[in-house]
């Protein structure tokens, strides 16, 4: 069965499990699903300190693909502990696009209604002379 965005959140969403670290520190209550071109769907979890050290989870699933020799990405939504969607912040943006000039064409879920393609959030790109 293909893969869709709704199982995308759903496989987020089932990732999400809140744990508490030292002081204020948290992890877990935003995870991300990415599904790959060649069809593999990677997780990841937010680690938020009080220190401002930490990743996205978007960062943390995109640190799993490249570990299995993976660059582009079909799909993406994060999701809060709530169930909301989150729209990548501007560094994850980033990071998307400096992976693989494909990743243009990724599909980023924005909120629980909306999808666009990365090219729409990025659509002045600093560093279009050197593609």
């Amino acid at each position: 069965r293909k893969i869709v965005m709704k199982d995308l959140y759903d496989i987020a969403l089932c990732t999400v499990k809140t744990i508490n670290l030292k002081k204020t520190g948290k992890a877990g209550h935003v995870a991300c699903a990415l599904e790959t071109v060649s069809g593999i769907v990677y997780t990841g979890i937010c680690i938020d300190v009080p220190c401002s050290i930490g990743i996205c989870a978007e960062q943390a699933a995109i640190a799993e693909m490249l570990k299995h020799g993976e660059t582009k990405i079909k799909r993406i939504v994060a999701v809060y502990e709530d169930g909301s969607i989150l729209s990548p912040c501007g560094r994850c943006r980033e990071l998307i696009s400096q992976l693989d000039l494909d990743n243009e064409n990724t599909v980023v879920a924005i909120n629980n209604d909306q999808k666009v393609t990365l090219k729409e959030l990025l659509p002045e790109r600093w560093d279009k002379k050197w593609d």
